[in-house]
């Protein structure tokens, strides 16, 4: 995202203390700052952020506005049956609070479409359903056979699908600038282009200092670098194109309902059509802890031109008129967990695995409810930081990339009807050996 149009904010210079001190001025950190000044209007809150508010991913991303309704496989695998249900519930609040910003961030509210797009992704959709069932809550997850996919998006290669009523679309630009607007008329204080360090307690920039009793890291990717979250996390690129507008080719196509929609891969493409008529299409698959190619990658953003015209044919001839990537911090569980420091007063969230846009405002909710201390709703939640972990570096990245590899070649051939190589297969199947949710299932 280019710098907003928005009145930019001061740097932090000279010392200054607050109550709360949140580094990083993305979705989770703007959603912790709102929450805590609605709870509390007299907290001090100030928000520092490195470069300006939405220049990370919280700008960039496919714009996917949802909770955890379409995790409940992997939600019963982690936490279990009843916590499942309660993550699943807390987190479909998203949409009501986006909506109650009550800005224009483009919001279409046509639910989300899992559509199954090779033979190997036919269990997906069934896992959805049957979880969803299993649960008590089968409209969650509402079966679709291929007539009734092509009846919202119409695809030769379009087999099943699932639907799920927890599922909008944003501009994702849009809504963090909204956020902020939110966050500055609450009276939090922010401070842009100040990147800061965390030494002792205390938010150090090049030109400042900022103490308060209680500090928030909201940085997400860049937790892979932070030693306490370090053995959680990884971090991928994940890459989108966007055509020109092609009001007349999604009309031939029937996705006129404002669906967002995912096949299921594991590096899966996520799309969407927007306001002004254009198709998003990302892939989910680029490369691992490459500083220098998460943010822009030939290959990856060609992967994702690639999923466009072959998932939507139609657009075959639809011109591409933008590319832009950025990392996504991912957990070895895929979701997010959020903790204190033991005997400090720090507090953190990472690890949304793709997945963000709708979590972050939950992850915004169990942050101020740590940083004051609270026993609710939102402090019970299960997010703690689970027990699991991802190997230390250097087996983190060079695992990693072996895995990708294997994975995108055992999908590769799936969708080209082949069956993948023995090696492929075994390389993309190697993590569940080990309870971590990478590779293919």
């Amino acid at each position: 995202m280019e710098a907003p149009p928005d009145e930019p904010a001061p740097s932090l210079a000279g010392d200054r203390t607050a109550d709360v001190a949140i580094v990083g001025g993305g979705y989770t950190g703007l959603w912790t700052a709102l929450a805590l000044k609605r709870r509390d209007p007299d907290l001090r809150v100030a928000v520092v952020e490195a470069k300006f508010v939405g220049h990370g991913p919280s700008g960039r991303n496919g714009g996917f506005l949802h909770g955890w309704w379409s995790s409940l496989p992997s939600l019963r695998a982690v936490f279990g049956d009843a916590a499942a249900l309660e993550l699943a519930r807390a987190s479909a609040g998203c949409v009501e609070a986006v909506r109650a910003l009550g800005e224009d961030v483009w919001l279409r509210e046509g639910g989300l479409l899992k559509v199954s797009a090779s033979a190997a992704q036919d269990g997906e959709v069934v896992r959805a359903v049957e979880a969803a069932a299993a649960l008590g809550v089968p409209e969650e997850a509402v079966s679709l056979t291929a007539e009734q996919v092509a009846a919202r998006c119409s695809s030769p290669v379009f087999r099943s699908g699932v639907l799920y009523r927890d599922g909008a679309t944003v501009q994702p630009a849009r809504l963090v600038r909204a956020l902020r607007r939110a966050a500055l008329a609450a009276g939090v204080e922010l401070y842009e282009r100040s990147p800061a360090r965390l030494r002792r307690g205390v938010v150090e920039t090049p030109d400042g200092a900022l103490r308060a009793r209680e500090v928030v890291l909201a940085i997400n990717a860049w937790a892979v670098r932070w030693r306490p979250a370090a053995r959680r996390l990884t971090s991928f690129g994940s890459f989108v194109v966007l055509t020109e507008p092609v009001p007349d080719l999604l009309g031939e196509i029937g996705w006129n309902g404002g669906e967002a929609i995912v096949d299921g891969r594991m590096f899966l493409h996520y799309f969407r059509a927007t306001e002004d008529g254009r198709v998003l299409m990302g892939s989910g698959s680029g490369p691992i802890r490459a500083p220098d190619r998460l943010w822009d990658d030939p290959a990856s953003s060609a992967r994702a031109e690639a999923g466009l015209r072959r998932l939507l044919p139609a657009l075959r001839d639809a011109r591409i008129e933008a590319s832009w990537g950025g990392p996504i911090d991912v957990s070895a569980d895929r979701f997010p967990f959020v903790g204190t420091l033991p005997g400090r007063r720090i507090h953190y969230a990472a690890g949304f695995s793709g997945n963000g846009v709708g979590p972050s405002w939950l992850a915004g909710q169990v942050l101020a409810a740590r940083v004051l201390g609270a026993d609710d709703e939102w402090s019970r939640l299960p997010l703690e930081r689970r027990t699991r972990g991802l190997p230390p570096e250097p087996l983190k990245r060079v695992g990693g990339s072996l895995v990708r590899a294997a994975a995108l070649r055992a999908e590769q051939a799936d969708e080209e009807g082949r069956s993948p190589a023995l090696w492929a297969r075994a390389g993309a199947a190697l993590p569940r050996l080990f309870g971590i949710r990478l590779g293919l299932r």
